[in-house]
């Protein structure tokens, strides 16, 4: 496992490397405030951000870095403000512990944080693929919608000549039917 301990303090740094003590193989790397480019090269499976209390700026820091490159990080902070907590969870934070950095409890925070990160991962792809399904169904209904007028075919009609195309060009459906929409408005002079 390597885990990047992101911690102005080399004390609190080291409590967190001594809670994963027995972890094989294990990598942990401490950095005193977050960057993006070294944290990509280190590549790490987990990040934990530990500090007295975290800053906004802290926060969207990691809220940029998750959302081009997501990965687990855990916060242990000693104190925090209110509505931070949500903001970190908002900013792909996996776990936000408040007054809880104790090297007994670093190993089974960063596995929950780390299971927590991968199902919270998985229902974003895939939210992600059902609204990307949902808008390609919408674009052959509306492709369908335009043979049906065009060409007087019933919907059953439309439909195999879409799945037709798709066949013979070996393109998905819905990318078919987006191509005879934008080749529709370019003829009726809406692509200009």
């Amino acid at each position: 496992m390597r885990v990047l301990v992101v911690d102005p303090d080399p004390a609190r740094a080291a409590l967190v490397a001594e809670g994963l003590a027995g972890v094989e193989p294990l990598e942990v790397r401490h950095a005193p405030v977050f960057k993006e480019a070294e944290a990509a090269a280190f590549g790490p499976d987990v990040i934990v951000v530990a500090s007295d209390s975290p800053d906004r700026d802290v926060i969207e820091s990691l809220r940029e870095a998750t959302a081009a490159n997501p990965r687990p990080v855990v916060m242990f902070v000693d104190r925090s403000e209110p509505g931070l907590a949500e903001a970190a969870v908002h900013a792909g934070v996996s776990a936000y512990v408040v007054d809880g950095l104790s090297a007994a409890r670093v190993r089974s925070v960063l596995e929950v944080a780390m299971s927590r990160f991968q199902l919270m991962h998985g229902l974003r792809q895939d939210l992600e693929k059902a609204k990307a399904d949902l808008a390609s169904r919408k674009t052959v209904e509306r492709a369908k919608a335009l043979l049906m007028k065009e060409r007087g075919l019933d919907e059953d009609a439309a439909y195999r000549l879409l799945r037709k195309l798709s066949m013979d060009t070996g393109r998905p459906l819905g990318a078919v039917a987006a191509d005879l929409l934008a080749f529709a408005g370019v003829l009726k002079g809406n692509g200009s």
